[in-house]
């Protein structure tokens, strides 16, 4: 049986129809009887048909270079956190 953790995880194979038939099927069944999973991928479908409709926008470099360096600090405080819980 499949559990919403596990469903999740696959969950961009299973919206990009990148499985086999047969997993595919066994994940629909899941997302049929899975009111939590059913609403998660409605509505990541319909945020995808939104965004398949919109026109590409370049990102301001003040924008990217903060992101970036958000996305860094982040990374390495991850990185410290787990290496801390290893020791």
């Amino acid at each position: 049986m499949i559990t919403c953790k596990d469903f999740l995880k696959e969950l961009n194979d299973y919206l990009d129809e990148l499985v086999d038939p047969e997993t595919k099927k066994h994940w629909q069944s899941h997302v049929d009887e899975c009111p939590n999973c059913f609403v998660i991928v409605d509505t990541t479908r319909k945020t995808m048909q939104v965004y398949k409709g919109m026109h590409e926008q370049e990102v301001p470099g003040d924008v990217k270079s903060r992101l970036m360096q958000a996305l860094e600090k982040k990374m390495a405080a991850r990185k410290s956190a787990s290496s801390y819980l290893q020791s």
